[in-house]
């Protein structure tokens, strides 16, 4: 794992102003490289390489970047590991017996790879993770790429200087764009309304104008310099589709629309021949991801995901692996006793680091800093904690991430198509009407009439604040007409532009839809609503939530995290399984199930789960109080001119006296106004 940053300077910019502010930016990026750093320019063409090295395979000085390639030609910043490297390096050496190497790592053989084979030829060979800057001197090419599924993340886009011209820049996080002399690029409302939805900001957007995330799969590439006018638009590459701006491209090398189509043509039709396949390739893949030259471990959280891949590995470990989890003091939120049970019956080495409610609240200041935008999934708080506790062991932690958007996990994959049937059927007017009669009733109203009936139909009290579930399902029926629709209903917060200060003319749509739903589904193998929720989610959530929030706690404890169910063999494999062998009744993860159990009894992994979570709520209204009403003041809010400040204060309000539970927005609002306080 490193860290990557550069930029093309101006010409009245001398080299050695250049490379110092190059240093400077290189070094915000020590967290995820502290080993060793290095630095490249090129005086012909402005170019300026950085990079972080945490050392991984061949922890010699042999390995450091920016690295040239044999020839010279190349030169090569990058992030990540390519675990199938060896393989690759006995190709190149079967094919040109004459390649000799200077070290054994994977930086190199990427680079003979492209010398030998090219970009595009190269790319879908590798079975990694990676975010890539490579230049070729002798056609002046420069080159940004990201993996399949943006595992790793690379930021681009032009710096803006007070009063002077804008430098083209990338980074691996947006704090090294801040390095640069005179940073002065405005928070963007656009990005902000989709934060406010999302909890996230979503590919390709950044919370600074000007500057973009590049989406999952792409490669840029400008020839010469790079334009020194920017993007009046939102730069996103769909199938098949190219985007352009003046001589920069950017394409999709890898389409996973393009994986599924092909996929639905060979369909599984026999589940055990489905299990076979997938539990052997897993295998295969938590070899190649088992290799390091530095201690390995795994996450484990007694789920079904973190489960199966800790059972793998152990399988092929003749001695205990290393496993580690997290426990919280309320019993009601701890899934420690739960994971212990798989680590004891595996025999793994495991490592529980109990965590109370003042070590998660003292993390909360630092957050800004660990996610360099706003981010507010709340499970950053226990995730940031179990990679701190691994990097006390290990240097390289394997995690069951993804299982649950490629073999269905969400709950939302049980329960939206079902819901979806039954809103469908009713004609619109109909579901209006519906709707008007259930808000008419008050949260509160609704929430008495449940507990002074719900005895009569439910044996035990099971639905937990039921009248903020019916007003969901009564917003759901006046405004919900299609399944993309009620998919967003169901992933993203609503009247997210009433938390935004509507100043219609800084935002380019004030109701914009998010780039992934632009993109068009493929046109076989989506054939029912739970495949298009997984799909949708494989584009977005995954890469900018759930591979965010654990790329940004690991790193800022120095440890790489690796993902063995996003090697792009296992996701080819998930979409060739029909969705009765995912889903089965009211149960997702069949097929992964049945891999489990061989090695786990049922027993251990069928109970209710906590999930990854924390007391927020709670929180907000005791201990973290003073830190939120400073945060949340409304002259405070006003004079710094982004939110609706009668809104927020509303939303506070009804919060504190327990009229609404508004955890999520308020945790949101609180993430963006701790980010806000971190950048003045």
């Amino acid at each position: 794992m490193c860290g990557i940053t550069g930029f093309y300077k101006l010409n009245q910019m001398k080299i050695l102003e250049a490379e110092n502010i190059l240093k400077s930016m290189t070094n915000t990026l020590f967290h995820r490289g502290p080993d060793a750093s290095g630095i490249f320019s090129d005086s012909s063409t402005n170019l300026l390489m950085g990079h972080r090295r945490l050392s991984i395979l061949d922890t010699s000085s042999d390995g450091l970047q920016p690295m040239h390639s044999h020839s010279t030609n190349l030169v090569i910043a990058y992030n990540g590991e390519i675990y199938n490297h060896l393989e690759i390096r006995a190709q190149l050496e079967e094919e040109n017996p004459s390649v000799s190497w200077n070290s054994t790592s994977d930086t190199e053989t990427l680079l003979e790879a492209f010398e030998h084979w090219g970009i595009s030829d190269t790319l879908p060979k590798l079975r990694g993770m990676f975010a890539i800057a490579l230049f070729d001197k002798s056609k002046g090419d420069f080159y940004l790429i990201r993996d399949r599924f943006g595992e790793k993340p690379l930021y681009y886009g032009w710096i803006d200087q007070k009063d002077e011209k804008s430098v083209f820049s990338f980074a691996s996080e947006l704090k090294a764009f801040k390095k640069f002399p005179n940073f002065s690029n405005q928070i963007s409302k656009d990005a902000l309304l989709q934060y406010f939805s999302y909890m996230y900001v979503p590919s390709p957007l950044s919370i600074y104008e000007g500057i973009y995330k590049l989406e999952p799969g792409c490669i840029l590439k400008f020839s010469s310099q790079p334009p020194q006018k920017q993007m009046c638009d939102i730069p996103h590459s769909s199938s098949n589709e190219s985007y352009a701006h003046e001589n920069i491209t950017i394409n999709r090398w890898y389409d996973l629309g393009e994986i599924v189509n092909k996929a639905s043509q060979n369909r599984f039709e026999n589940f055990e021949e489905a299990t076979s396949a997938l539990e052997s390739e897993l295998e295969e893949v938590i070899r190649l991801q088992s290799l390091s030259d530095v201690p390995l471990g795994a996450f484990l959280s007694g789920g079904v995901d973190s489960s199966a891949i800790v059972a793998l590995m152990q399988k092929q470990s003749s001695e205990p692996i290393k496993t580690f989890t997290i426990g919280f003091e309320d019993p009601s939120f701890d899934e420690s006793p739960y994971a212990k049970d798989v680590a004891n019956h595996l025999k793994t080495d495991h490592s529980e680091l109990l965590v109370t409610a003042n070590d998660a609240q003292s993390i909360i200041p630092n957050l800004p800093n660990i996610y360099d935008e706003p981010f507010a999934d709340y499970s950053q708080i226990p995730t940031y904690f179990v990679c701190k506790s691994a990097k006390q062991a290990v240097t390289v932690s394997l995690s069951g991430d993804a299982g649950d958007e490629l073999f269905g996990g969400y709950n939302r994959y049980l329960i939206g198509p079902g819901l979806w049937s039954k809103i469908s059927i009713l004609p619109r007017f109909l579901r209006e009407f519906i709707g008007r009669i259930l808000l008419f009733l008050p949260i509160k109203t609704w929430d008495l009439i449940y507990r002074q009936y719900s005895k009569f139909f439910f044996k035990e009290d099971v639905i937990c604040h039921f009248g903020e579930k019916v007003h969901k399902m009564a917003s759901r029926l006046r405004n919900v007409h299609s399944e993309d629709q009620l998919f967003l209903s169901l992933i993203a917060e609503p009247l997210a532009q009433k938390i935004v200060l509507n100043d219609k003319k800084n935002f380019k749509s004030l109701n914009q839809i998010p780039p992934f739903l632009k993109d068009p589904l493929p046109t076989n193998g989506i054939n029912d609503f739970a495949s298009m929720m997984m799909y949708r989610d494989t584009l977005n959530y995954l890469t900018d939530d759930i591979l965010c929030k654990v790329d940004r706690a690991s790193m800022s404890n120095s440890l790489e995290t690796r993902v063995p169910f996003l090697d792009h063999k296992i996701v080819e494999l998930a979409w060739r399984m029909p969705l009765k062998m995912k889903i089965n009744r009211s149960e997702g993860k069949s097929v992964l199930r049945n891999i489990l159990y061989k090695h786990v009894p049922k027993k251990i992994i069928e109970r209710p789960k906590a999930g990854f979570s924390i007391p927020l709520g709670d929180w907000l209204k005791g201990p973290l109080k003073d830190w939120a009403d400073t945060l949340l003041e409304k002259s405070r809010i006003q004079k710094e001119g982004y939110l609706n400040a009668e809104y927020v204060s509303e939303l506070w309000a009804e919060h504190l006296d327990g009229k609404r539970d508004w955890t999520f927005k308020i945790w949101s609002i609180l993430m963006f106004q701790s980010w806000l306080e971190s950048i003045k």
